[in-house]
């Protein structure tokens, strides 16, 4: 599993970005987090409003900031067709 936090370094993105590895590591799994902050990658994910969130390269939440528990039902495995 892969993860992005999309932001351009604001408190928000710095929030998400908490939270999302306090939900990993509640839920002691191994992923890949990665930081994007370059404006014209987050803008190839078709996102406008920042704080943004990517799993396996899809956009799954943008313009706010997730709670670890919200992040941690995005984590619950799901089915790619």
């Amino acid at each position: 599993m892969r993860i992005k936090v999309l932001g351009s370094g604001c408190p928000n993105c710095k929030i998400l970005e908490a939270n999302v590895k306090k939900a990993v590591n509640e839920k002691k799994i191994k992923v890949n987090i990665e930081k994007v902050t370059d404006i014209a990658k987050i803008m190839e994910y078709g996102v406008m409003s920042t704080p943004a969130l990517v799993i396996d390269e899809k956009v799954v939440s943008y313009g706010k900031v997730l709670t670890s528990e919200e992040i941690k039902r995005l984590l619950k495995p799901r089915k790619f067709t």
